[in-house]
């Protein structure tokens, strides 16, 4: 068998993340989106998988309204804080905000052209306000309770504006009028959801009080009144033309039940009841009714608020209905033809916007394309890794569930086993969706569970009770109506304190099981009887797992280790120390050369046996990390915890070593193309390699050498810079500013980093310098040291002029003798000049015996001079100048 490759690095994908804490959503015009509230935040989420493309900050309180402008460009909120934001979607920055309400916005709509923004409050006032400006156009006031939903006329040419309260009214406000035009008084409970047909003259409101009215908008008249017999919460017009309106028309035909005229419409009803009800309004029935919930029920005695349906929109271009439920979850609906119903509403798609801690979780089926999650709820959710849609819900406990584990049995059966606060375990089976055993005896919570790893006919379960169980299901048949009781085929008392995790040996012999007693003990099966204790853990033993390869068994506990050991003596093998807290899992890799672990301080670590070495540390999690699941076949593993956030980690040991060598090859190949541009003086060429190859050294000697060819062609040199800077984007410039303030630091690199700075200074315009990012901080850097080189060569030129002040006064420098010009070109000559002319004449005119006698003085003189010299060593070394200075003006 050949030698498994170690894994030195994972890619992270975070794949499941709470996006929706109940309250406002607005879908885009296209579907491919959803604004969510969540919490003080704004989650934009892809429809498609779940993930989330931005996060809009918020202020400090809740949101309570969302709206999206028809072009889907602009985004408007309102919560408690009373403050009307409009955000732009394409940056995700407020551009404007503004206050009017004296309460919170309960509800937002924006008009059909883009231009007016109608906002309705707890303080009763219905404002409308010119988007643009962000000042109001119209002030309403008439209801009596808190107006809790609102829309325009979604014809463009009506200027009316619909709004119902909680004083049981709707009331219509004509907006060219600036007044209310009609008060609608049929309900006798809150309106909760308005909407308006297709042909724009009937108006539909339903509420609390379980009924739906139809208005006539020409006389504003209550044509019509439909018993529910269930709290409404939305109603949703189905639009002639698409989908579910052609199934529909035929199914009403089969049923005879047809339009019998153009002024029948078919609405959508969801409530409290959790069910998808679809009505004809000429004959005032219910013409489609889900048999079942698809909102996950929870125990018998639950609230039925709290099972329902809280929203509800028909999606655009014609992707079916999305109902929204009290529990954080979109669902998605579309019409599907059933052979026995003709007629059907199926759920496509199930996004869960919330989930509780997540507390265990498993890969699911040979492919590993599902993942089951235990979080803090009664249900176990099992979600698809492609599109992280929830695929189905397993309902059953009425207490949380602690604990699973999945396998595949012998007969190519998708099983999960499933420990609960409840004390019991369940057997599922993942095909039929359904609980076919039940397995009750614990005294306690379920903490841990663990399958069968060869034979797949038992499993095995332990509880806070401190008690181990074995259950064999061997022969249970998946399409049981009722749940099967199981039975425990063997019990031990196995610990003091309550046990949280529990692992079968490869070979379905041993049962390794720890405790927050501070041991893990290693039991023969199927007897459970004792064959090690393994003793040696400070805190509580929070995962085991028996090696794929070897005859040992790996621990993670609270006292900050993960401990390998040996079954044969019960001795420490190995101890990993790293994390910062408890290490509350920790799993084999790579065939057991490798394993991963994670902890209450957030970090996942992945670690070489053979070394005892952390090769790598990932920080992508908040909180503490509960959950880890292996991936036996494509080992990924997924992690989860307090967070609730599940990420996926995918090897990318290869692609990594498959990048680098790319990078490499392409860093050659651009070393030479630098090269070679540095020999032909394509000084721009070269610097933009220099940036792309991240090479500051190179680009300071690229830079040194114009400043040196400045000096003898300072225009060339200068023509060259500047091109080079301005061929060159933001990010290199900001790049630029960072290796000058590093240059800067250095007296002698300084003077290139000034040059580069001033040529940057006169080429980009001040704004443009203030948009570069971290910009701000370069600065400071670069002023403290600007200003000390500044002085300090201040302190330079101004020593120069003592020291020509000195040597002047010393007559080392000459004074400056210009000679004058006459207009013909003649020099004029000075005073001095013509007086040793003069003494060469008179020179010339002497005896011969008077110039040797002159002669003889001046040798005499010389003599006596030299011996004064040599006599003398504390002659200052200015006079010595002087000195020579003097001679040739005595020659």
């Amino acid at each position: 068998m050949a030698s498994a490759q170690m894994k030195k690095n994972y890619r992270c994908v975070p794949s499941l993340q709470q996006f929706y804490s109940g309250g406002p959503f607005v879908v885009a015009s296209d579907g491919a989106f959803i604004a969510c509230a969540c919490g003080e935040a704004i989650k934009i989420v892809d429809s498609a998988n779940a993930s989330i493309r931005a996060t809009i900050e918020g202020d400090t309180e809740a949101i309570t309204a969302l709206a999206l402008s028809p072009d889907d460009k602009l985004l408007f909120s309102a919560g408690h804080s009373r403050q009307i934001r409009v955000w732009d979607m394409s940056t995700m920055k407020s551009v404007r905000s503004w206050k009017g309400h004296d309460g919170p916005v309960m509800g937002i709509a924006c008009h059909g052209s883009g231009g007016l923004l109608a906002t309705a409050g707890a303080d009763r006032k219905v404002l409308v306000w010119d988007v643009d400006g962000g000042f109001c156009t119209h002030y309403f006031k008439g209801h009596k309770g808190v107006v809790t939903s609102i829309m325009f006329h979604p014809d463009t040419n009506k200027m009316l504006l619909f709004s119902g309260s909680d004083d049981a009214t709707v009331r219509v406000w004509d907006l060219v009028a600036k007044k209310c035009v009609a008060t609608l008084e049929r309900h006798f409970s809150s309106v909760t959801s308005l909407a308006v047909s297709e042909d724009g003259w009937t108006l539909l409101s339903a509420g609390r009080d379980k009924v739906v009215n139809l208005w006539d908008l020409h006389g504003y008249i209550c044509k019509m009144t439909i018993p529910t017999y269930e709290v409404m919460e939305a109603l949703c017009v189905i639009d002639s033309g698409t989908q579910i309106s052609s199934f529909l028309d035929s199914y009403g035909q089969q049923i005879g039940k047809g339009r019998n005229g153009s002024s029948a419409i078919y609405f959508v009803t969801v409530g409290e009841r959790g069910i998808v009800r679809i009505w004809n309004s000429e004959c005032a029935v219910c013409i489609y009714e889900q048999k079942s919930s698809d909102v996950t029920a929870t125990t018998p005695d639950t609230d039925e608020a709290k099972r329902g349906f809280t929203s509800a929109t028909m999606l655009p271009l014609d992707q079916g209905l999305l109902c929204v439920t009290a529990d954080q979850q979109f669902l998605y609906y579309l019409p599907v033809k059933h052979p026995e119903e003709k007629f059907k509403i199926e759920l496509s798609k199930r996004l869960i916007g919330y989930n509780e801690e997540i507390l265990d979780m498993r890969f699911l089926g040979e492919e590993e394309k599902f993942l089951a999650v235990a979080t803090n709820l009664e249900q176990i959710r099992v979600y698809d890794l492609e599109s992280m849609s929830c695929a189905y819900v397993l309902t059953g406990h009425t207490e949380i569930v602690l604990s699973l584990d999945t396998c595949v049995s012998t007969s190519g059966r998708t099983l999960i086993v499933t420990g609960s606060k409840d004390n019991t375990v369940r057997l599922w089976d993942t095909e039929s969706r359904n609980c076919i055993g039940v397995g009750t005896g614990h005294m306690g919570g379920v903490g841990a569970v663990a399958f069968s790893k060869k034979w797949k006919n038992f499993f095995v379960s332990g509880s806070s009770d401190r008690t181990i169980k074995v259950w064999n299901f061997f022969g249970i048949s998946d399409d049981v109506d009722q749940p099967v009781n199981l039975k425990a085929k063997a019990v031990v008392a196995a610990h003091d304190k309550d046990i949280n995790s529990l692992a079968v040996a490869p070979n379905d012999s041993l049962v390794c099981s720890g405790s927050q007693d501070r041991t893990a003990c290693v039991w023969r099966l199927p007897d459970l009887v004792s064959v090690v204790v393994l003793k040696g853990h400070k805190r509580g033993i929070w995962s085991v797992e028996f090696s794929p390869v070897d005859q040992c068994v790996i621990t993670a506990s609270g006292d900050k280790t993960i401990k390998i050991w040996a079954i044969a003596d019960g001795s420490c093998l190995k101890t990993f120390e790293g994390h910062t807290s408890s290490v509350l899992r920790a799993s084999f890799l790579t065939r057991g050369t490798q394993l991963v672990s994670c902890g209450a301080d957030g970090l996942v670590k992945l670690w070489t046996v053979k070394t005892n070495e952390c090769i790598a540390t990932y920080d992508q999690h908040e909180d503490k990390v509960w959950a880890l699941a292996i991936g036996k076949r494509t080992e990924m593993f997924a992690t989860g915890g307090s967070d609730v956030v599940v990420n996926l980690w995918y090897d990318c040991t290869a692609a990594d070593k498959e990048e680098a060598f790319r990078k490499e090859e392409e860093g050659v190949l651009k070393g030479q193309e630098l090269e070679n541009a540095v020999l032909d003086a394509d000084y721009t060429k070269a610097i933009q390699i220099a940036f792309e190859l991240h090479r500051p050294h190179k680009l300071f000697e690229l830079f040194a050498e114009l400043c040196r060819s400045a000096r003898m062609w300072k225009r060339a040199a200068d023509c060259h810079m500047e091109k080079a800077l301005r061929a060159i984007g933001k990010e290199e410039i900001r790049l630029l500013f960072e290796y000058a303030r590093e240059w800067n630091t250095k007296p002698k690199l300084c003077h290139v980093a000034q040059n580069v700075l001033f040529q940057v200074f006169k080429i980009l315009p001040p704004t443009e310098i203030l948009e570069i990012g971290g910009i701000g901080e370069l600065l400071e850097g670069l002023i403290p040291y600007s200003q000390r080189h500044f002085s300090r060569i201040d302190r330079l030129v101004r020593s120069t002029f003592l020291v020509d002040y000195i040597l002047t006064g010393m007559s080392v420098i000459e004074p400056n003798i210009q000679a004058a010009e006459t207009k013909d070109g003649s020099h004029i000559p000075s005073n001095e000049t013509v007086l040793l002319a003069e003494h060469a004449e008179e020179e010339q005119q002497q005896s011969p015996e008077v110039l040797k006698e002159r002669t003889r003085s001046k040798k005499r003189k010389s003599k006596q001079a030299n011996k004064a010299r040599d006599s003398s060593h504390k002659k200052v070394k200015g006079e010595a100048y002087k000195n020579l200075a003097a001679i040739p003006l005595q020659a």
